[in-house]
């Protein structure tokens, strides 16, 4: 038994070790980068006519809303000047592909069959995609108050003006919609819409009806735009700036281990391993969730493992104290944890209060450090109270790491 626990303790090690050696490349290979390091698409879009600082506010507001919608993570949308908005999108090498993302970016426009602009972008409230009790797939709209007695009237207009014969539809009674004047939907007017609530079938799934409503939503500008610049940026930091943040973190980590072995050795050796399992499983939720690194986030991963060693320091000194007291192994060990709890949970939960305000009030990059911050506490809250208790505990168990000098003791 005792033979066994000491297998089991070396073979957890080893895999661990072995696991995170493979999983590097595929790690880095999934792991988004953001603008400051990968580089990516910047486009310029400029009012126009005569624009106020809320219009462009709402411009940003809605190309920022498109952007987070279609999984763009860590964009950087700002105001420039007093009518230009400037959109940065992190990991895209086409500036076409980024205009596809973004959407058209013109104004929505509903025009009858002759042309005539009859309701703009600014009426529309809110598009969105659904089922009907049959079953039937559509997008709904909701107009704003004046943009629903708009609509009331051009479709009683057309309804009157426009009688159906023999079962028969007259185009005449469509009321296109166009972005950038180009036709998005050709939805048919079947009878009077008095209520500021109409809606669009004729889609073959939800999807498709999906992609409707987001542009419908995204289309819905203040005032019209154009797109005045498109190119392709590298990483702003510069590759050199980047290589040398990676050999500041290996040097960094490489002492943190170096000091966790020689000062509390066995101890030292599993939270060194604990550590490689923290950044595993940090990475590895980073990507799951489909986040973009920047810096800000690798300062807040360094940040958080530093949370994670101060953890483990905390644990040891705490198991330490109750070998001098004269306590076994076991029994050490059980009161550590038990003495050191509430000290580690304070300390994580203020810093993740503090990564939560970070998270809703701050925006782009400090939410990217925020939740890289948030997950990271997480992650080293696992570790050093789940797997390197387990760990201790087999090594405990096994009765052949029974000398308390193994433990600084």
């Amino acid at each position: 038994m005792k033979r066994e626990k000491v297998i089991a303790f070396l073979l957890i090690i080893a895999l661990i070790i072995v696991g995170a050696f493979y999983a590097v490349d595929p790690l880095k290979n999934r792991v988004k980068l953001g603008l400051d390091l990968k580089g990516g698409v910047q486009v310029r879009l400029e009012a126009q006519g005569t624009v106020t600082d809320t219009d462009i506010a709402q411009v940003i507001a809605i190309m920022r809303n498109r952007v987070d919608k279609l999984g763009v993570t860590e964009p950087n949308i700002q105001q420039e000047g007093k009518n230009r908005v400037l959109i940065e999108l992190p990991g895209i090498e086409d500036p076409d592909e980024a205009i596809n993302l973004i959407g058209t970016t013109a104004k929505l426009e509903f025009r009858t069959h002759d042309g005539k602009v009859v309701l703009e972008g600014k009426d529309l409230q809110e598009a969105k995609e659904g089922t009907d009790s049959a079953g039937e797939v559509g997008v709904s709209l909701t107009f704003k108050t004046e943009g629903a007695k708009k609509f009331a009237d051009i479709t009683t207009q057309l309804v009157n003006a426009y009688p159906e014969t023999n079962n028969s539809r007259d185009e005449r009674r469509i009321i296109g919609i166009f972005l950038d004047n180009e036709p998005l939907q050709l939805p048919y007017v079947m009878q009077p819409i008095t209520d500021g609530q109409a809606r669009i079938t004729g889609y073959k799934d939800l999807t498709e009806a999906h992609n409707i409503a987001l542009l419908l939503n995204s289309g819905a500008l203040p005032v019209p735009v154009q797109v005045i610049e498109k190119r392709t940026v590298g990483p702003t930091l510069g590759a050199d700036s980047i290589e040398k943040s990676k050999t500041a973190g290996i040097w960094g980590l490489a002492a943190i281990m170096i000091f966790m072995l020689v000062y509390y050795r066995l101890p030292g050796l599993i939270a060194n391993v604990s550590l490689v399992l923290y950044a595993v499983l940090l990475f590895g939720i980073l990507i799951a969730i489909n986040a973009t690194l920047t810096l800000p986030g690798i300062a807040a991963f360094l940040l958080s493992i530093g949370m994670a060693v101060d953890a483990n320091v905390i644990i040891y000194e705490r198991f330490k104290e109750e070998l001098r007291n004269g306590k076994t192994l076991r029994a050490g060990l059980d009161a550590g944890f038990s003495r050191a709890f509430w000290t580690i949970f304070d300390s994580n939960l203020t810093t993740m209060l503090a990564a939560a305000v970070l998270f809703f009030f701050g925006s782009g990059t400090i939410k990217g450090f925020a939740v890289t911050l948030g997950i990271g506490i997480v992650c080293s809250m696992f570790t050093a109270l789940t797997f390197t208790r387990f760990m201790l505990k087999l090594a405990a168990e096994s009765k052949a790491f029974t000398n308390k000098k193994l433990y600084g003791a």
